[in-house]
């Protein structure tokens, strides 16, 4: 997988040591000089990136306390020897998944996107994994995200289009669809194949 440029590296990091500056400084001038620093690595993702600077400070810049990788839920369902994915807006193919809610647990966010994504009601019965998406996935984020694939078993319900995806399908791992690559490749959910074959699985943890 192909790495982060250092230049994104450093932006990240002082991002992240701006960040905890700005929640735990006392001294207004150092807290001024944080904020300063906030805005050069703003203005540095800005040019690295080609996105606008208030769309970079909105997406990099918005959050107080210490920084933290974001939680990302992707649901592994079977049916047999062929598993789950979605349709989206952009004709790509996912498992279901989304981001963590603050409001509700790991394990409830497993179940909410599901049957949000996918019209379905499931339990979740084991973690397949946590991994680190800058390893896995294209393109990069600026910031980290933990991603957290589980096993879950189907206990009702049906597809029906929504805001979010547009189809839903069993697939062969030998005849996956045009994957978004962002949130799952085919190295991932073969990982997930490979935990439901297991007798005994053990999570993997990065």
């Amino acid at each position: 997988m192909e790495e982060r440029p250092q230049w994104l590296e450093w932006a990240v990091e002082l991002q992240a040591l701006a960040q905890a500056g700005l929640e735990y400084g006392r001294d207004k001038y150092d807290l001024e000089r944080y904020e300063r620093i906030r805005e050069i690595t703003a203005e540095m993702m800005a040019e690295g990136s080609g996105l606008p600077l208030e769309r970079v400070k909105d997406l990099f810049c918005n959050e107080k306390g210490y920084q933290t990788p974001k939680l990302e839920t992707r649901a592994a369902i079977f049916q047999g020897e062929r598993i789950l994915l979605v349709q989206e807006n952009d004709g790509l193919w996912s498992l279901p998944g989304g981001w963590s809610d603050v409001n509700i647990t790991v394990g409830e966010n497993m179940v909410k996107e599901v049957k949000e994504e996918a019209g379905l009601d499931v339990t979740v019965d084991l973690v397949i994994a946590l991994q680190d998406q800058h390893r896995h996935n294209r393109p990069k984020n600026a910031y980290s995200v933990c991603k957290v694939f589980a096993l879950c078993t189907q206990l009702g319900g049906s597809f029906q289009p929504n805001l979010e995806t547009v189809d839903s399908g069993y697939f062969p791992l030998d005849g996956l669809p045009r994957l978004s690559e962002g949130k799952n490749t085919a190295e991932q959910i073969k990982m997930c194949f490979d935990a439901y074959h297991a007798d005994q699985w053990k999570t993997l943890i990065e």
